[in-house]
Parts: C-alpha cells; structure tokens; sequence
C-alpha cells in the first residue's frame, strides 16, 4: 500500500451560518481500502461535510484526521474530489481540460493524455474526445467528471452523488475503478441516494439526518444493532403472537406473521415460547429476517 495513504477521520465537524446549525458533531472514519457510503436526504448536510472534509469550508468546530493526524493541504492535493457542482469547462474539448486537469495534478501531457483517454473509453466516449463539454449529455458530462477525479491515482477519493445520472453500464465500469483503488488501499467516501447500490457496494455506511450522524458502521453492524425480525408460518392463524410478553406484531395476515422482539425481553426466552407454542399449531417457518438498508435507514431517520 501507498505509504501515503491513510485512515481518513472525521472527529466533531461542525458547521454553523448564523443560528443555524448544518453539521453538529460528526464523527466517522474512512478505512483504507474500503468503500464508505454517505447517505442522507437533500438538505441532510453530507455536501457540507464533504466540503469540510476538503478543506473548502473551514469548520465551526472539529477536525479532519489523516493517518491520525491533522489533515494537510499537501495530502488533500492528492485526493480525487467530486463536488456536487461540477466545475469543468462547458466550452472546452473534454480531452483537452483533462490533460490540462492531469498537469496541475504532476503528470506530464503525454501520461494525462493516455490515462484520460483510457479511461473515456471505458466509460464510452472513446468517440467524443473532440467534443466540447457543453454538447455532451448530462449523464456523459458526468463520467467525464469522473475522469477528472481519477487521473492522478489519487491516495483517497471522495465524492458527491458520483453515480447520478449514469446508466447501468457505466456505473458497472465505474464501480470497477473505484474496486481497483481500493486493492491499492485507497479509502473512498461516497454519496448516494440509491440504497440498493450503496447496500451492495460499501463496507460501512454513515447516515446523516438533520446534520447529525444517526448511525454509522458495517452493514452487518447496523443490522444486528435493531430489535430482532423474524417471519412466523404456520397452519393455524397467527393472531396469537400478539399475546406473547415481549413481543411486538408488526404485520399479520392469517397464518403469517412478521413480528419484532423488544430490546428489553430475553431473546431466547421469547424464542423458545414461540417454537414450544407453535410448534402445536403446525408451524412452517419462525427465521429470522434481516433488515434491508432502507429499513435501517427509515429506522433511524424516524427517531
């Protein structure tokens, strides 16, 4: 791994204009080699953060670690950062302000111009290198965004909303770039509205909801740290359940039942009541039911 690239933390960032507070005390970490999803509604304050975290807005309060230490304008030169507004050049040939892009980042015209290309056409517009920003497409201006962000093999990337207007495709060559970072212990922090994608991509996932980080970790953490679902079937109706202490019904419909254990009750005591029980009403399933990330992410952003 790249002896300059490092854990990325950051430790009560807090942004406030006037008497209102956007960000209030968060606190995450970045891993490297890992994909980090950043979810939260539009006004949630992730842009804000992600802008902190660059050192393009100064905080209130808290800082920005990097490999345990304060972050440095040197060691932010060698990030790849997406910004929500995108700031290339509309009238400019896209090859053209890549390679210009690539020689403000330390390659010479010759390694931006081959980098650039290849990677325009793995994203599909080998054929348009030519063309000027502005007659692109939106979803096309944006993988040529994307492009400026990688160029440089940057030592960690963060990026807003990166797959916002990008078909299955090149979100598929994307994800493909990012993953080859990532064997390079690269750390990535990304945005999205898209919770199956941020679901079947990251490692660890950070929920923002009105500034404040209401959840953060693995996925596998933050499934296991609700109440326990589990799914009942049996041959008799299950409208008992509602009896047992302990137990809450969320849904019945006849035989079948999807129903949560109380934090507060003995999980195995509850299990065992449930199977004694209906294994005398000709129980078929009683299994556990792991939440998706759009449920832990209702769960949360409902408190």
């Amino acid at each position: 791994m790249n002896s300059r690239i490092g854990r990325i933390e950051a430790v009560g960032l807090t942004k406030v204009y006037g008497d209102k507070t956007v960000v209030s005390d968060a606190s995450f970490t970045v891993e490297p080699g890992s994909m980090t999803g950043f979810l939260g509604a539009n006004g949630a304050g992730k842009t804000t953060t992600m802008r902190m975290m660059m050192g393009l807005l100064e905080p209130t309060a808290g800082q920005v670690l990097y490999s345990g230490r304060p972050m440095t304008a040197e060691d932010r030169a060698s990030f790849g950062y997406m910004p929500e507004e995108r700031g290339l050049y509309p009238k400019q040939p896209i090859l053209n302000q890549l390679i210009y892009l690539g020689q403000l980042r330390g390659l010479s015209a010759a390694e931006a111009r081959d980098i650039a290309t290849g990677h325009l056409t793995a994203l599909g517009l080998g054929d348009r290198l030519k063309d000027k920003l502005e007659s692109l497409s939106l979803g096309n201006q944006q993988r040529v965004q994307i492009v400026a962000s990688l160029l440089h093999t940057p030592t960690a990337l963060i990026l807003d909303e990166p797959f916002s207007g990008l078909d299955p495709k090149a979100v598929d060559t994307m994800v493909s770039m990012m993953h080859e970072l990532m064997r390079k212990g690269v750390p990535i922090l990304f945005s999205s509205h898209q919770l199956d994608l941020v679901d079947r991509l990251c490692d660890r996932v950070v929920i923002l909801h009105e500034g404040q980080v209401k959840a953060t970790g693995s996925a596998t953490e933050l499934r296991g740290s609700g109440a326990p679902r589990f799914r009942y079937s049996a041959g008799a109706d299950a409208g008992w359940l509602r009896e047992v202490p302990g137990v809450r019904v969320l849904d019945v419909e006849g035989t079948e039942a999807l129903l949560e254990i109380a934090p507060a009750a003995d999980l195995e005591s509850v299990r065992t009541t449930i199977l004694s029980e209906g294994m005398q009403r000709q129980m078929h399933e009683f299994a556990r039911v792991l939440p998706t990330l759009g449920d832990i992410y209702r769960g949360v952003t409902s408190q």
